[in-house]
């Protein structure tokens, strides 16, 4: 199958991105991954699986089963925190929708993608259906990591002002990328599949704060698996799916440097700079969480005492999360009034404090009316200030230097087992979680992964 009879006129355009990327991935072996790359894969795994678990009863999951139930095939992978099995096609579907309903996963702070949305439930698919070994699977997972965050980087932050949500449009890069791995695709094939990738971008920033922001990356992994396996059997694309004058980086960004997608392949991962949320939000509000908390503990706050709050914050909070009255929790997790207002309440703002009860709670709707935010450019991303004044005259004051779960403040493992046992509580029991637990920190030993699969299924 040779490129250039297929496209002739897109000879010198094979040359570029797409043939570079092609030409990494199928170089890449397990071996050449250093050490806290591995680390990190172990890491990002037991995030996700945590949150697939933790979301897999959601409201949002019953509905999506309920509507795929006529159209699904041979049970071939689970469903994590439920006793379904589906066709891989339909469970990469639902484990995307279900890791990522809470906005609880993992983010590259450089991007706001979410990395393991669309990878993580492809290849576990996968691991199941056709088996494979640990070490294949980070490998897939780092690459797939790797491809879709310097892809969104080459866009961002155009890509994300046009409208587009970033972990939709670039994760089926990711998928795609990864399935091809695990698949052993050529570097032919391996290009026809990002061009497939390239033509099928899902999501728009107008769905946050609904069920179709979590339809998303779980679309995304979808659409990047069949990439992929059209790829694999032969189906063509363009050579340039992401370059060209008209391929996926112009259409979807008015402004762009694809330069940044192949500088440095092999020598740095973006897999090191992903991060792991302690609060069960979007991240640009983490900074308000991190204040408002402290100031509560450290003054023992009622709300009674609280006359009004006043936040600074970085413009993009203002832009993301300006609900005034949401009504939902999925609403709450995008008003800043709604998460600083739980948070001096509550005390912490994990999945219960975002309940539609806890939103619509006549305490934290009253003090919510008394926040408000100011967006000032000189606040960074990671970055807040809060400031509470009290009925009896009083100022506190805290400045958010660098958010907790931020790569100055990392998550610790054992923080991110502790919220793997939360969100699990009630769905498996303990000494299940424990044993998925085990499994995701030493998933690079194991000969064959489908074993997580069949540890994360609940009868």
């Amino acid at each position: 199958m040779a490129a250039s009879s297929d496209h002739p006129s897109e000879s010198a355009a094979s040359q570029g991105i797409s043939r570079s990327l092609a030409r990494y991935v199928v170089a890449t072996r397990f071996d050449e991954l250093p050490a806290a790359v591995r680390r990190e894969a172990q890491r990002s795994l037991l995030n996700w699986m945590g949150v697939a678990v933790g979301g897999s009863r959601h409201r949002t999951i019953e509905i999506a089963l309920a509507a795929i139930k006529p159209f699904v095939g041979a049970p071939q992978a689970t469903i994590f925190g439920r006793a379904e099995r589906l066709d891989i096609m339909h469970a990469a579907l639902i484990n995307g929708i279900s890791s990522h309903v809470f906005d609880f996963d993992d983010t590259d702070l450089t991007t706001a993608v979410h990395p393991s949305a669309p990878v993580l439930p492809v290849l576990l698919a996968l691991a199941e259906q056709r088996g494979m070994s640990g070490r294949d699977f980070v490998t897939a997972m780092v690459l797939g990591f790797e491809v879709q965050c310097r892809i969104a980087r080459a866009v961002q932050p155009q890509l994300g002002a046009v409208g587009w949500h970033p972990t939709g449009a670039v994760g089926v890069f990711g998928a795609a990328i990864a399935t091809a791995k695990v698949l052993g695709l050529d570097e032919a094939r391996l290009i026809h599949t990002i061009g497939l990738a390239a033509t099928q971008p899902v999501g728009v920033r107008e769905m946050f704060g609904s069920m179709t922001k979590s339809f998303h990356p779980g679309r995304a992994a979808q659409n990047g698996l069949l990439a992929a396996v059209l790829a694999e059997r032969g189906y063509t694309s363009s050579l340039a799916g992401i370059e060209a004058k008209r391929g996926w980086a112009n259409v979807v960004s008015s402004r762009h440097n694809l330069e940044v997608i192949t500088d440095g392949l092999g020598q740095s991962y973006e897999i090191l700079r992903n991060t792991y949320k302690p609060f069960a939000c979007g991240l640009v509000v983490h900074p308000v969480i991190d204040g408002c908390i402290e100031l509560r503990n450290a003054h023992n706050l009622e709300v009674e005492l609280i006359e009004k709050v006043d936040l600074d914050v970085n413009p993009q909070v203002l832009e993301l999360t300006a609900k005034k009255k949401p009504v939902t929790g999925l609403e709450g997790k995008f008003s800043v009034y709604c998460v600083a207002a739980l948070a001096i309440v509550a005390g912490r703002a994990g999945e219960a404090e975002f309940a539609d009860t806890m939103v619509r709670n006549p305490v934290i709707v009253e003090l919510r009316d008394r926040v408000t935010a100011t967006a000032d450019p000189r606040v960074g991303k990671d970055q807040a200030r809060v400031r509470i004044q009290l009925k009896d005259g009083r100022v506190l004051e805290h400045f958010v230097e660098h958010a907790v779960g931020s790569l100055q403040k990392p998550m610790s493992d054992a923080a991110l087992e502790g919220k793997f046992l939360d969100l699990a509580e009630g769905i498996m029991p303990a000494a299940q979680a424990r044993r998925l637990i085990e499994l995701c920190k030493v998933v690079d030993t194991l000969e064959d992964v489908g074993e997580i699969g069949r540890a994360g299924a609940v009868s």
